[in-house]
């Protein structure tokens, strides 16, 4: 099974509506597919437009380096050169913050990718786990 555009607009609808209902900031939320293309991609009314390269970046780096945004930002904590060094290789394009959660499938597979951001980061992942769990699939974050 593969992430397509029906199952990542549902993401992104649930990931909307959890941050309106913890009256969150305006979000912004990308799903990626396993090789870290954008599916599809919204900006809530209010959010800054400069959201899409942080949102893309906590999906990306966690689609492109199999560990979500938690796991890279304990990585960045205690070895910064390898996360600076993974942002060399990656042309800068990683954000290793929460907010970048893992898309599974029942198996474990990876299908993907979600980045979550407008909140602070914690709030960005409940919004991000809420939206693939309203999908049926597994949130790795």
């Amino acid at each position: 099974m593969a992430l397509n555009l029906r199952k990542a607009r549902q993401i992104i609808k649930a990931a909307m509506n959890k941050g309106a209902e913890l009256q969150l900031k305006p979000l912004s939320v990308i799903v990626l597919d396993a090789g870290g293309h954008p599916i599809a991609f919204e900006r809530s009314d209010g959010a800054s437009p400069g959201r899409y390269g942080i949102a893309h970046g906590k999906a990306y780096g966690a689609v492109m380096l199999g560990m979500a945004g938690q796991a890279q930002m304990a990585r960045a904590e205690q070895q910064a050169y390898f996360m600076a060094a993974v942002n060399g290789v990656f042309g800068g394009a990683v954000v290793p913050v929460p907010g970048g959660v893992l898309v599974r499938d029942a198996k474990g597979t990876v299908l993907g990718a979600v980045g979550v951001t407008g909140d602070t980061s914690d709030n960005d992942e409940l919004a991000a786990v809420a939206g693939i769990e309203a999908a049926k699939l597994i949130a790795d974050a």
